[in-house]
């Protein structure tokens, strides 16, 4: 583990808290709203990720929800653009689609047709890594457009779901790796 990873892991893990049964029973979920709530915390972890891609991204797109907390201010740091990825029918405009599925059905994804110039170098983020159907969409949608995915970053992964085996076409960072 490198010592950028050390150190996003434990500020990511301090902040973390456990929430079980949500959203269903046997689910333990990983809630990084505390992180969000901490100024200090969060903002040591947008500077170590804007720290990581300096000078190697035009673009930061955020995957609905969580990944527009962290993607609109880390993208504000970095000094580039912020595109959302959102949820099928809540962007005005014309848009490109990826659907894809869930543990527990399907989904479908967009962003504007216009939002990533050809060639642009495109971070995507994300809170967790859970299954890699949502990071693969989005991804996919980045390339759709004539854009270049320079990484997936996410603040936990869920290695027991094996979400990353999904995402081997592109570089794969995570803070903190859980199980």
């Amino acid at each position: 583990m490198t010592d950028y990873q050390q150190r996003v892991a434990g500020l990511v893990a301090r902040h973390t808290r456990d929430v079980a049964d949500f959203p269903t029973p046997g689910v333990v979920f990983k809630d990084i709203t505390p992180l969000f709530a901490n100024a200090a915390a969060f903002g040591s972890v947008l500077d170590l990720l804007a720290e990581r891609h300096e000078g190697g991204v035009d673009v930061v797109a955020g995957v609905e929800a969580r990944g527009f907390v962290i993607g609109a201010p880390l993208a504000q740091r970095m000094g580039v653009g912020f595109v959302p990825i959102r949820k099928k029918g809540k962007l005005p405009g014309e848009v490109v689609a990826q659907s894809y599925d869930l543990e527990y059905g399907s989904a479908t994804i967009e962003m504007h047709t216009d939002a990533v110039k050809p060639g642009a170098r495109v971070l995507v983020i994300d809170d967790v890594l859970a299954t890699g159907g949502t990071a693969v969409a989005s991804c996919e949608l980045v390339e759709k457009v004539g854009g270049s995915v320079v990484g997936f970053d996410v603040l936990v992964e869920l290695a027991f779901l094996d979400g990353r085996a999904r995402l081997e076409r592109w570089p794969v960072h995570t803070g903190l790796v859980v199980g």
